[in-house]
């Protein structure tokens, strides 16, 4: 199996892996960098009710891939076929979200009605997260692994930034209507779900992914590299949960943030602006990120995406210029694209192939449940407690980018710990340092 997906012409793979991926990043950034605003400012929710649309939802989905979906795809060697039914169930998964919202008692019901239908979705919708990160280690070898993903990342970029301008233009119907007109109206929910179906055309051409029993070819992984890899894999996972939690924590209320009357008080056309800043990174630096892995390894690599997180959460703790927002909001997009391929490629080396289901359910788990797990229990309850305490709410908020920083900054030590010391005392090989 493995041989004839890898005699696959190159470019018709890239194609398919590429074209979903600008679809699914298209849908995300339509649909999501918009409803934390819809929940808070129309809705009524708090700021850590807020938090709470990613944090169910990426439980139930991390759960669904650990226990189920990824045992199911490692017993099977499923990869597209779980891919496949993943974006149908979220496709008539969100009309559904919608229709019920919109039939609730109140404001405050509704949001709760979307919180917990996202939380319902996300258990079948797991199904395409874990067939596609396993699908991109069966198709690739290990040293294509980071520019494959740094390349898909600029793709999905590009994706993003369309997504994000025209959801701020559907959010409120063109300027012509009111905010929030867009999700309550169900146009954003059937756009999305449109959005899903489509992207399952690119996928029905690849090939349905899986590999053998035996170690591939390409592992030059010595008896002293298995034995310790685990343990190492183990260690990697708690650095990239402090790291990924630390930074996206404040994804959620980032938006709030920048709406507050008293702060920058950005319109939604600008706040596209801001956001698609951090798209553009990514699309630039996903072009060079496999190249940055290869100069320096991939865990060099994620250090350096750390530290340009690290620099966006400073600037964003204390700036108070908005083109410094502009300035912290590029410096989050290239650590996001490089923290990204260059993580998903370490993770890659280090877990068995015939385990890479499972053992990327896990992998997922520090990004996935980074978004609302760490807005919930710090991001919102900082932001919440502050301003229940009578500080002002551009402080509260700013208080909240520290606390992220601090926690960013232990996941970077962990990391430099790992690269630097345990590594190499273990003899494993440069492409993974």
């Amino acid at each position: 199996m493995m041989q004839e997906m890898r005699i696959r012409p190159a470019f018709s793979i890239f194609w398919g892996i590429g074209s979903f991926q600008a679809l699914a990043m298209f849908r995300r950034g339509l649909f999501y960098a918009y409803l934390s605003i819809y929940l808070r400012y129309y809705l009524d929710l708090s700021v850590t009710e807020t938090t709470l649309f990613a944090t169910l939802p990426m439980l139930a989905n991390i759960i669904a891939q650990t226990f189920f979906w990824g045992r199911l795809s490692d017993r099977l060697q499923l990869r597209r076929t779980l891919i496949l039914w993943g974006e149908f169930s979220g496709a008539v998964g969100t009309v559904l979200i919608w229709a019920a919202h919109v039939m609730a008692a109140s404001p405050y019901q509704a949001g709760y009605v979307i919180i917990l239908g996202l939380t319902v979705v996300e258990m079948f919708w797991s199904m395409s997260n874990i067939g596609w990160s396993a699908l991109i280690s069966d198709l690739y070898p290990e040293q294509k692994r980071n520019e494959v993903q740094g390349r898909l990342a600029s793709v999905g970029g590009l994706g993003r930034l369309l997504g994000i301008w025209i959801g701020g233009q559907l959010y409120d119907g063109l300027g012509a209507m009111y905010e929030g007109w867009g999700f309550e109206s169900g146009l954003l929910f059937f756009v999305a779900a449109g959005i899903m179906l489509i992207a399952m055309v690119p996928v029905l051409f690849l090939p349905e992914g899986g590999t053998s029993r035996h170690p591939p070819a390409d592992s030059d992984c010595g008896p002293r590299c298995a034995a310790d890899s685990l343990r190492l894999y183990i260690i990697f996972l708690i650095a990239m949960t402090l790291i990924n939690f630390g930074r996206n924590c404040v994804t959620i209320i980032q938006s709030q943030y920048l709406f507050l009357e008293s702060g920058f008080a950005v319109s939604s056309e600008m706040l596209s602006h801001i956001v698609n800043t951090e798209s553009a990174a990514i699309v630039l630096l996903g072009v060079f990120s496999g190249h940055i892995g290869r100069r320096i390894g991939n865990g060099r690599a994620v250090c350096a995406g750390a530290l340009a997180a690290i620099a966006y959460l400073l600037i964003f703790a204390f700036a108070d210029q908005l083109w410094l927002i502009f300035a912290a909001s590029f410096l989050r997009g290239a650590g996001e694209v490089i923290i990204l391929a260059a993580s998903y490629a370490m993770a890659s080396i280090l877990i068995p192939p015939e385990q890479r289901g499972r053992w990327f359910g896990y992998f997922n788990a520090t990004l996935f449940l980074s978004w609302g797990v760490a807005g919930t229990l710090i991001a919102g309850p900082v932001v919440d407690i502050m301003e229940f305490m009578g500080f002002a709410s551009v402080m509260a908020y700013r208080a909240a980018y520290l606390s992220a920083l601090i926690m960013t900054g232990a996941g970077l030590g962990i990391q430099l710990m790992l690269v630097f010391v345990l590594m190499p005392r273990a003899g494993i090989r440069k492409a993974v340092l």
